[in-house]
């Protein structure tokens, strides 16, 4: 019994790596599969509800897709908003904040003694491959891979709501095979847990987003829809999002405004609005659903950062919380599960 203990963990410490490589090397269908997944939960309530009044599942499914593309027109028209602002930037502004930029690093290597040659220019020494052809190469690249992904999220959605991918018969019989009562208990608590928290981290950053704009209307800070919607989606990247945003934000508010008052009072009104929404606000939006501690949450941020990149940055906390419920109901794992819970839900 012992020996068949060891080579089973022997086998397990074999298996996990080639698990992580396989996740990374066909991440292009494990990220919109798992965002899939995770889009599905949100929208069973909605199923069920239109099940109940009887409506044909292929009108349910019809409903589901067009509020999914409605949303993303209206992030499309978000998008062009702020690129619009930017577009319409004067060019004095741009060669104001490259100077600004320059005296930043000049100070910066000055501060941590950095050599530069007195020929080398500080922005061509640093970015020695800006060339705006090459930059355009790579942003087409980026937008072709998005919007591949995204077709693929919706494909992999419509699947899983007509049941032709059906997660929870996967779950009952992969993991808790003949124990079918924990099957279903196990997926009512992730879909519990995994709604909670996309609706409030959704209700946070939206409000940090409207913050954010608003402050930078209120300060006189260019292009203030673009930081809004940044703001917004880097603050689904748990704790690490609201520090990029403000450290970001900060520092592209140097260009505009005067460092020695105005500009020390606007980053202390949007490091208040980071403080209020995701020190206080989420919290106690969250409640007890958010039950995984600080420690596991920057593991896992590294973690599935270094898989799959920024979506593994978005997806790490929903990911955590449904190994959290997993490992949580068995024997074997429970001890997992407790390290990783937060101070609320750890046993004595």
């Amino acid at each position: 019994m012992e020996t068949r203990k060891t080579t089973n963990t022997l086998l397990l410490i074999l298996v996990i790596p080639v698990v992580f490589y396989l996740l990374k090397v066909l991440d292009f269908i494990f990220i919109p599969l798992t965002a899939a997944m995770f889009i599905t939960l949100l929208f069973l309530p909605l199923m069920r509800w239109f099940k109940r009044k009887n409506i044909h599942k292929g009108f349910a499914i019809a409903a589901v897709i067009a509020i999914i593309f409605g949303v993303l027109k209206l992030a499309g028209e978000l998008i062009s908003l702020s690129s619009a602002e930017i577009l319409s930037a004067d060019n004095s502004f741009f060669e104001q904040a490259e100077g600004k930029i320059n005296d930043l690093i000049i100070a910066l290597e000055g501060f941590f003694g950095v050599k530069r040659g007195p020929n080398e220019q500080v922005m061509a020494y640093y970015f020695p491959n800006g060339g705006s052809l090459e930059n355009f190469g790579d942003t087409f690249k980026s937008l072709q891979a998005t919007l591949s992904t995204t077709l693929m999220t919706i494909f992999f959605v419509i699947l899983l709501l007509v049941e032709s991918i059906n997660f929870e018969k996967i779950m009952n019989r992969a993991i808790f095979k003949h124990r079918r009562h924990a099957s279903i208990k196990t997926f009512a608590q992730i879909e519990k847990d995994i709604i909670k928290f996309v609706k409030v981290k959704f209700i946070v950053s939206l409000l940090t987003g409207i913050g954010f704009t608003l402050a930078c209307f209120a300060f006189d800070v260019s292009f203030p829809i673009f930081w809004g919607l940044f703001a917004f989606l880097i603050n689904f990247v748990q704790f690490i999002g609201s520090i990029i945003s403000v450290v970001l934000l900060s520092i592209f508010a140097l260009v505009e405004l005067d460092p020695t008052g105005t500009l020390v009072f606007f980053i202390v009104v949007i490091a208040g609005v980071q403080a209020i929404f995701g020190g206080v606000v989420e919290p106690v939006l969250m409640g007890r659903t958010f039950s995984v501690n600080v420690v596991t949450v920057l593991v896992m941020l590294m973690l599935w950062g270094f898989i799959w990149g920024i979506p593994g940055l978005i997806m790490s906390i929903p990911i955590t919380v449904f190994l959290r419920i997993i490992f949580d109901q068995f024997r074997e794992t429970k001890l997992i599960s407790e390290l990783m819970a937060g101070p609320g839900r750890r046993k004595a």
